[in-house]
């Protein structure tokens, strides 16, 4: 018996694989920070697409907190298309995601009254796709809710950014519990680094890559983000032995 293309049977197991290519094709592209000592650290070379990374401020304080969310502005900075941005507390400071390099016209911000409310607009946005990122606010993320996000993130490849932001000291140690996130990161903030110019100097951030699927953990000292959302290797140290420092075992 002769098959040809028009076989509805064999046309539809071709458009199965190439949904699925497309899923895989999707989930190995990465969105590389530029600096080879962070990207070396990240399996592909960089951010995946198609999963959801986590970031919180190295203390509970609102300073720490703020170098998170701008962390995670810079990297939607950097990404192509519109980016949602999910939250209860209408507190960003505009000027300073600009300064991310994220400016207002590509942001569609949701506010919700409800953390439940934001996890079901994160998952809403993840699926939707043709995103550039979503962004979500919250103080806890649940393992169950985590792989619902996970799952929505891998179908359409869409990058999701989870900023773990604490009302009371109590809630920090919610960041320790385990979740489907691909990365996590801790974000402290540092002196300023010296300029030239008396009296200014750069933001600098102590980065720590906590967790890593398939790739090594890793401490950095970087510039804040600039005006397109790069960072870049400081030129302070981190414990006066070098910039980077890595975990002897990938996690």
């Amino acid at each position: 018996m002769k098959i040809g293309n028009a076989n509805p049977v064999i046309a539809g197991l071709r458009e199965q694989i190439e949904h699925l290519e497309g899923v895989v094709s999707r989930q190995k592209s990465v969105l590389p920070f530029g600096v080879d000592d962070i990207d070396d650290c990240l399996p592909g070379g960089g951010l995946s697409y198609g999963a959801i990374h986590e970031f919180a401020g190295g203390g509970t304080g609102t300073v720490d907190g703020a170098a998170a969310a701008l962390f995670a502005a810079g990297i939607a900075a950097r990404t192509k298309g519109k980016i949602v941005w999910c939250l209860t507390r209408p507190d960003l400071f505009f000027p300073a995601l600009a300064q991310a390099g994220l400016h207002h016209n590509r942001v569609v911000f949701v506010e919700v009254d409800k953390e439940e409310d934001v996890l079901a607009s994160l998952e809403e946005g993840l699926s939707f796709g043709g995103l550039g990122a979503v962004v979500g606010e919250l103080v806890r993320l649940p393992m169950t809710a985590s792989r619902r996000l996970q799952l929505a993130a891998e179908r359409t490849g869409t990058i999701g950014l989870i900023v773990r932001r604490w009302r009371r000291q109590t809630e920090a140690s919610d960041f320790g519990q385990p979740t489907a996130s691909t990365t996590r990161w801790r974000i402290s903030v540092l002196p300023s680094e010296d300029l030239p110019v008396p009296g200014v100097g750069r933001p600098q951030w102590f980065i720590e890559l906590m967790r890593v699927k398939a790739g090594e953990c890793a401490e950095f000292t970087v510039g804040a983000c600039d005006a397109s959302g790069r960072i870049d290797l400081s030129a302070g140290l981190v414990d006066g032995q070098g910039q980077t420092r890595r975990s002897q075992h990938s996690r």
